[in-house]
């Protein structure tokens, strides 16, 4: 089914198909397949596409004063990639018909040849998506797209995608890289969470909430504790521990290796009162 903002069918206006497919699939960049490049508004220069223009506009060699990002719906002229037209943002060549890209987004002036990802626009999020319309739904609150699978069964948080990656800090919203919705709601890139698990950390970056099941470790955890007995004078002391999973604050036995909340029996907890304020210790060198 066609999306709404492929404002032109794929036909030439002369009926000519074979001017339209002309240098399909030969020209683009690492970024896109298209039969066109951009002048951008910003600086007057022209590139393959946008995250072209950022990456140049954006490098070390640049003055950091001098870096910026294209403002990508301000852009209004495009070049053809076969007979050099500059012309206004369309989807065919006004001198040679070519198609500049098989899929169009005029609210977006995007093009892409490699129609396979699926492209479409979602008007509530303000850009084009990948995937196909039919397998994502737009979450009002958390204010982007997520896989129809999640649809009743996510956590809502606010404008979810619209911040950094809490590891590597590229901007979530319109990332090219795959993301990955924690449990607890908060967004990371896919390669990010992958990353920390190389490091046995499997707590969310930013509220510290287990985002995998930790059963396993929590039993070994559970048989340290019993086999580490304390010595005397620790053997009554008391401190008050935050569990990071489930909020409960909770009064337990001071233990040199980890603290065991009362309510959801997690070992992911901090100490809060009673003695240095840190999360549980062991728990990483028990992963290994």
């Amino acid at each position: 089914m066609m999306m709404e903002c492929e404002m032109e069918a794929w036909i030439s206006p002369n009926g000519d198909m074979s001017s339209i497919d002309l240098g399909y699939g030969s020209f683009g960049c690492s970024h896109y397949r298209r039969r066109c490049k951009i002048r951008a508004p910003c600086c007057n220069e022209i590139f393959d596409c946008r995250h072209c223009h950022n990456e140049a506009k954006n490098s070390l060699g640049v003055d950091p004063l001098l870096r910026h990002d294209i403002p990508r719906h301000d852009m209004e002229k495009v070049i053809c990639s076969l007979c050099g037209t500059e012309q206004d943002v369309r989807q065919y060549c006004i001198q040679c018909e070519v198609c500049m890209g098989k899929y169009f987004c005029a609210k977006c002036k995007f093009f892409d040849d490699d129609v396979s990802k699926k492209q479409y626009h979602c008007n509530e999020c303000g850009i084009c998506r990948v995937g196909g319309e039919d397998n994502f739904f737009h979450c009002k609150k958390c204010g982007c797209c997520y896989s129809k699978l999640m649809e009743n069964s996510h956590n809502c948080v606010e404008k979810a995608m619209h911040h950094n990656c809490p590891v590597c800090f590229e901007f979530l919203f319109d990332t090219m890289s795959d993301i990955s919705v924690l449990p607890c709601g908060h967004t990371i890139h896919l390669e990010c969470v992958k990353e920390m698990e190389q490091r046995l950390q499997y707590t969310c970056p930013v509220c510290s909430k287990s985002y995998c099941d930790m059963s396993s470790v929590w039993e070994k955890l559970d048989h340290e504790v019993a086999s580490t007995p304390m010595p005397q004078m620790y053997q009554h002391k008391m401190v008050w521990i935050l569990c990071n999973d489930c909020s409960e604050i909770s009064e337990v036995n001071y233990h040199i290796v980890a603290h065991k909340c009362l309510k959801c029996k997690s070992y992911n907890t901090r100490l809060t009162q009673g003695g240095p304020s840190s999360c549980s210790p062991r728990i990483a060198q028990i992963v290994r």
